[in-house]
């Protein structure tokens, strides 16, 4: 045989190589995703400071987060339509103006009730920021190098939400609370800059019309089954009408919804996508993990201040380690996630979330800060392998068409998870009597019990993981075989 032609050095390999242009957009999107989704998390070592200053007890002030993150699950169903509708860049940037301006008004805010409605206004900026940002970057990079560009796209979703307690605690410990929503005018006056000229205008498809019917089911079940946990908090009992009736509204809704969509030519999230295994594994998992990991992240940052008395930087100081965990984990979780598949390496994990949650169900006043530290870097590494190889199998498993669609679906149910967790473990912990202990070992014995809920969480993510795994195996099966038919075929050509 004639060998190749030396000016002739397209591979596969090549011809996917990734060009300048794709990588620029990623970096502007990225800009205004790491401001939104830092908010998940940076006001956790403010809850203290914001319950003393604003005269409200936990139970109240968490509403700052659920809030937002409700927020967050309400309006990113609405993305897919809107993008189809007026563009993805359009939406990109009216969602950066609308962030901008709820930063700014949160932070002048005089009372919990205020700063809660103006966190819903920043929350409905922020959740169609990471969604749209998705959108873009698939239609931006195309089919072949969609899983390489998501998961750099979706790194902040993991960082972001770990290093928010870092950088507010350095905030706080300077400044006044008002700066960790200060900080975002700069930052999203400057994203909006850069997307205005760098984000190309990209084809989504045909909108038709919103489905009103399904966006005020999903949003109003969500909202109800969240509040009726944070009235457990307030010391209303677990039967009591305070919080069964709206949780059963809350379900009921969520029920009448899937109905909606299933007869519904066009709904507000299309239900059907769960006929994919892949799919479905791929986005329960990532609704556990959120429950599991924003919820938990309330409690490291309060049990430095509340029993170790810690000051706020030192706070964010010490739930660094988390951070240094998830950096070094998602690298190799995407390796791993192409070798093995994303049920495995989410499988695995999710189980080092859960093992690394153990010794925190035991903690105690004295308990060793660099035993702790030690701990959070496990987590963080469970982290990073377990929502990046989720998320990437989810993306991989649709055709290009199905992605504005699927996109939100994962990116709600994944917000919708992490309230409804915060709401449980701060019920947990106020019912624990964290608010009324007076000595050191009375408010660890709180933050245990707020632990073994946690766990529970955890080991429930489990499920949803082996889901994928198992639905996961046909597909590697049949890519393998045909692997190996090609293999075959090259070793006779040759």
């Amino acid at each position: 045989m004639a060998a190749p032609a030396p000016d002739a050095p397209e591979t596969p390999a090549a011809g996917d190589r990734i060009e300048r242009h794709v990588w620029i957009v990623a970096g502007v999107v990225i800009l205004g995703m790491i401001m939104s989704i830092l908010d998940t998390t940076i006001v956790n070592v403010a809850l203290h400071t914001l319950g003393h200053d604003l005269h409200s007890p936990i139970s109240q002030i968490q509403w700052v987060i659920t809030g937002y993150l409700l927020a967050l699950a309400a309006v990113i169903p609405v993305t897919g339509w809107a993008a189809r509708r007026f563009g993805a860049r359009q939406v990109y940037l009216s969602s950066l103006v609308l962030f901008t301006v709820g930063s700014a008004l949160c932070a002048v805010s005089n009372s919990t009730t205020t700063l809660v409605l103006c966190r819903v206004l920043q929350g409905a900026g922020g959740g169609m920021i990471m969604p749209v940002a998705q959108l873009i970057m698939a239609q931006v990079a195309g089919p072949k190098r969609m899983g390489r560009v998501m998961g750099v796209v979706s790194m902040p979703a993991m960082l972001a939400p770990i290093m928010g307690p870092v950088l507010g605690g350095v905030i706080l410990e300077h400044l006044h609370w008002s700066w960790i929503f200060l900080v975002n005018v700069p930052i999203g006056a400057l994203a909006f800059f850069l997307g205005w000229r760098l984000v190309p205008h990209t084809d989504s498809g045909e909108a038709g019309r919103l489905d009103v019917v399904g966006l005020g089911l999903l949003s109003t079940g969500s909202t109800a089954i969240v509040y009726g946990l944070s009235e457990l908090g307030s010391g209303a009992g677990v039967g009591s009408a305070k919080v069964l009736l709206p949780v059963i509204i809350g379900v009921a809704l969520g029920a009448a919804f899937c109905f909606h969509a299933l007869r519904t030519e066009r709904p507000l999230l299309d239900v059907r996508l769960y006929s994919n295994r892949v799919f479905a594994g791929a986005s329960f998992t990532t609704f556990g993990v959120g429950a599991a990991l924003f919820g938990a992240m309330i409690l490291v940052p309060l049990y430095y201040q509340e029993v170790r008395g810690q000051s706020v930087i030192s706070t964010g100081l010490l739930c660094g380690p988390q951070g240094i965990g998830a950096l070094v984990a998602m690298p190799l979780a995407g390796r791993l996630t192409e070798r093995f598949g994303g049920g495995r390496i989410a499988l695995v994990g999710v189980s080092l979330l859960a093992v690394s949650t153990i010794p925190f169900a035991f903690i105690g006043p004295s308990t060793s800060i660099v035993a702790i530290s030690l701990v959070l870097v496990v987590r963080g590494v469970s982290i990073g392998m377990s929502f990046m190889p989720a998320m990437t199998a989810a993306f991989t498993s649709m055709r290009p068409d199905q992605l504005s669609d699927a996109t939100p679906q994962i990116n709600v149910l994944m917000r919708l998870g992490g309230a409804i967790g915060t709401a449980i473990l701060a019920v947990v912990l106020q019912r624990a009597e964290v608010g009324t202990a007076r000595t050191p070992v009375e408010l660890a014995g709180a933050f245990q019990a707020a632990y073994w809920a946690a766990l529970g969480i955890a080991l429930l993510s489990l499920i949803p993981c082996v889901m994928l795994l198992r639905a996961e195996r046909p597909q590697r099966r049949a890519l393998a075989k045909s692997a190996a038919g090609e293999a075959g075929m090259e070793a006779m050509g040759a």
